[in-house]
């Protein structure tokens, strides 16, 4: 073996030492480099695994609100839609009744006035069957005078 070694220029014993070194070394490097960057390497891993849980979680709880809040918005119009309805009719209702109320004392006034027309008209016959009979009296009063004279 140690003419092959010789034969191509290789020193046994360096070979040894360095394969000793290169075994050092690569123990070395594994504990204190491979492993800690296997260890960084894979909490990241888990930090990307966590962001991706709580972007997936994230769009899911704004699909539910988005989902709520248009069944809120829903729910809102609906109702809307019912109170206008419902203070349209009320305003109808009152209407008629103001427009009732208005008839009925259009009426009263009416009434009222036809009354009170009613009621000077008589007074005014009374009045003018009073003056015809002051005049008829004059007239006879006027006439006997006359007559006598």
């Amino acid at each position: 073996m140690d003419q092959l070694f010789a034969a191509f220029g290789v020193n046994w014993k360096l070979l040894i030492v360095q394969a000793v070194n290169f075994g050092l070394l690569l123990s070395l490097l594994t504990y204190l480099l491979y492993k800690p960057l296997l260890r960084i390497i894979d909490e990241r891993r888990e930090k990307v695994a966590e962001g991706v849980r709580t972007a997936q979680e994230a769009a899911r709880t704004l699909a539910d609100a988005k989902t709520e809040s248009e069944g809120i918005v829903g729910t809102a119009a609906r109702e809307a839609e019912a109170l206008v309805a419902t203070a349209r009719a009320r305003a109808d209702e009152k209407g008629h009744e103001i427009v009732k109320a208005a008839e009925s004392r259009a009426d009263g006034v009416m009434k009222d006035a036809a009354a009170r027309a009613e009621e000077a008209q008589r007074n005014a016959m009374q009045e003018s069957a009073k003056d015809i009979a002051r005049a008829a009296m004059l007239a006879a009063e006027k006439v006997l005078r006359e007559k006598s004279a």
